[in-house]
């Protein structure tokens, strides 16, 4: 785990003027920062970053406020608008755009402009609103298939390329008494990952991407009920644990380490949950969302995460020097590694960790996501009409017989927020 970046942050002040020791002296008052980096892995990164920024700038007092991640979600306005702190944690794309067209982002554009952010340029885009910049990005992590290996060895079954496949190796899970997948649907935004790895598959990353902008409609679209149609397929068969719409995310791990199922569509952040729960490396695999529809391209969620700084910040100075700070390529290598968040560094110039996971992730995101790189359901479509759809996948998840009116709600939805 991150304990102390500091030794390396003071030889980066000195070799890259990322913020030297006259800048050190210059930087003073007191920097707030509210993060909702709250599981236990990032608020260990979290709370090292800043005790580090804090020791590098002696005039500097560093005040962090670690919030519930799901909480925030509904706190982060009321937090920009009342006594804002000068840096948040967020995300990229969609998710963004309530709060810039609030005025509750800065605009850093000069920033970027001026150099303060090698490295990121390749995605820039996901922190562009309006021909502009409004935060900066510090991990992303790819999405896909966490399995027991040591049951499916035990099952004599191979990590499946097909949905063909897929299929055929839950029939043999659920023979053996097993569930096929993990889930909490409590939270909605898992029943979403589902969604954008069938629609992705079923009828490609532009298709979604249209649907994410509101351009196809949900009642008519045929390539949206199929897409439902192939989920169907799982949840007939019983492929998912029971009643996951009373769990979290968090509280449906138990089933894949005590071996009740053996699946979990997840981020990467999932890795370092399942190690502390007791299963080792061993045990564990990941593989690639097979393929559905052989004609499109293999699409991928890699959501990435992001700092932005309020507009009413007090202490712009220090909230751009901790920027700086934290996309740095030795900063990135540090706190996306193993010890850390155990995800994907974004600057180019960082190193990706010796990590199975990590490495896998890195090695399907730069080579076999050939149709493309979604943000995530949640972040991809409008807030409102995020909230509205995620709804209904879960309602579908228990309720399939209901889809035709989820899918009128959800075209209703539609049309009234996107006009």
């Amino acid at each position: 785990m991150l304990k102390k970046l500091t030794s390396a942050a003071v030889a980066l002040t000195m070799t890259t003027g990322l913020s030297g020791p006259a800048v050190a002296q210059d930087l003073d008052g007191t920097l707030r920062i509210i993060s909702d980096m709250s599981n236990p892995a990032p608020r260990e990164v979290m709370e090292g970053l800043a005790a580090d920024f804090d020791e590098m700038h002696p005039n500097l007092t560093v005040e962090l406020d670690i919030v519930d991640r799901e909480a925030w979600k509904s706190q982060i306005r009321n937090a920009l608008s009342a006594n804002p702190p000068d840096v948040v944690n967020w995300y990229a794309a969609n998710r963004m755009e309530p709060y810039v067209d609030s005025g509750l982002f800065m605009d850093i554009t000069d920033w970027w402009e001026a150099g303060d952010f090698e490295g990121l340029e390749s995605v820039k885009g996901a922190l562009t609103m309006n021909d502009k910049q409004w935060g900066v990005p510090y991990t992303y992590y790819q999405w896909g298939m966490y399995y027991r290996e040591d049951i499916f060895n035990e099952l004599g079954l191979e990590e499946p390329e097909t949905f063909e496949q897929e299929i055929a190796n839950c029939e043999v899970i659920l023979e053996s008494g097993r569930k096929c997948y993990a889930i909490g649907t409590k939270f909605l935004w898992t029943a979403g990952g589902w969604f954008d790895y069938l629609n992705m598959r079923t009828n490609g990353f532009d298709h979604h991407m249209a649907l994410a902008r509101g351009e196809l409609s949900w009642t008519e679209n045929e390539g949206v009920r199929q897409t439902f149609e192939n989920w169907r397929t799982l949840i007939d068969m019983g492929a998912f644990i029971d009643d996951h719409q009373t769990y979290s995310w968090q509280e449906a791990l138990p089933f894949m380490v005590n071996g009740e199922a053996t699946s979990y569509l997840m981020g990467n952040f999932v890795v370092p949950q399942l190690r502390d729960a007791g299963l080792t490396d061993d045990q564990i695999d990941f593989y690639q969302f097979p393929a559905i529809n052989p004609d499109v391209e293999m699409g991928e969620d890699a959501p990435t995460d992001t700092f932005h700084v309020a507009s009413g910040a007090q202490n712009v100075e220090a909230a751009r020097e901790f920027l700086k700070y934290v996309t740095s390529a030795e900063v990135q290598t540090e706190i996306n590694g193993p010890g850390g968040l155990g995800q994907l560094p974004i600057n180019a110039n960082a190193s990706v960790a010796d990590d199975e996971f990590i490495q896998q992730g890195f090695t399907m995101l730069s080579e076999n996501a050939t149709g493309g790189i979604a943000q995530f359901f949640d972040r991809d479509f409008p807030a409102e009409m995020a909230s509205i759809g995620m709804e209904g996948l879960q309602e579908f998840m228990v309720f399939p017989d209901n889809l035709d009116d989820i899918l009128a709600r959800m075209e209703n939805a539609r049309q009234r927020i996107y006009d």
